[in-house]
């Protein structure tokens, strides 16, 4: 495509594309800091392919398609474990309503042959991710311990897991003073910015790719990728603009 942008605008969109931001986060993230003559997203793909076509490498940061596999039977051990649970329909009307920070969900990503995995928590303000890499196991005691560390550390209310046994443990964190509930089975939508993160994890961790050598600095890597990447959601802001924007209003209140 043919453009009037200056050799540094092309470079800062190569910038962008490198750190696997999409063509649609690219535009809308320009538009919203202020930048003239934004190239659109179908521009910007364009570009990507028609580098590709001279041998360039810009199309291996877009996300490729992904195929998700349906829970069924065979994740059915992993279900109904669960002891003392309270529902998410018992859930304060102000974390549906995601106006503050603090209410999580959380997840675990699982690497190849069941091999590894990582534990997720994802604000539902913010869109701000923990990544937290399990190891090879996902004993409840471990998961549970991971999961109160980052939940402590970002001052949490609550957090709304799926019905993974790994979290049979609840009651330690609502015993923390942080609310605990539970997603219906089978019901992902009711956790879908938690669903959509993982999706994102996976461009970096495919699902054919064990988690056996994926050291912790790796996970730092993706983790400051996803937390420094512009959503639609959020306006084109990234999750830790938001936090930062949140934390100047109430200190300048």
């Amino acid at each position: 495509p043919s453009s009037s942008m200056t050799a540094f605008a092309f470079a800062y969109i190569d910038y962008l594309i490198g750190l696997d931001w999409s063509p649609e986060q690219i535009s809308g993230a320009l538009t919203q800091r202020g930048w003239l003559d934004v190239p659109s997203h179908e521009w910007i793909y364009q570009y990507i392919y028609q580098d590709k076509s001279k041998g360039g490498k810009l199309h291996l940061h877009l996300r490729h398609q992904k195929k998700y596999r349906k829970r069924g039977y065979k994740n059915t051990d992993r279900r109904g474990q669960i002891i003392d649970k309270t529902s998410i329909h018992c859930r304060d009307q102000v974390i549906d309503q995601r106006q503050r920070l603090g209410d999580f969900e959380g997840d675990t990503v699982i690497g190849k042959h069941h091999k590894g995995a990582l534990l997720t928590l994802v604000d539902r303000k913010s869109l701000y991710v923990h990544i937290v890499h399990l190891g090879s196991t996902r004993e409840s005691s471990q998961t549970i311990t991971c999961a109160l560390d980052r939940l402590q550390m970002s001052h949490a209310y609550s957090v709304t897991f799926d019905n993974g046994k790994e979290f049979s443990e609840h009651k330690r964190i609502t015993d923390a003073g942080i609310e605990t509930y539970f997603a219906d089975p089978y019901k992902s939508i009711q956790r879908a910015r938690n669903e959509n993160t993982n999706g994102l994890i996976r461009q970096y961790l495919p699902k054919s790719s064990s988690f056996d050598d994926v050291s912790n600095e790796q996970i730092e890597q993706i983790e400051f990728a996803l937390n420094h990447r512009p959503r639609k959601t959020l306006g084109w802001y990234t999750p830790s603009e938001v936090m930062a924007g949140f934390y100047t209003v109430a200190l300048a209140a």
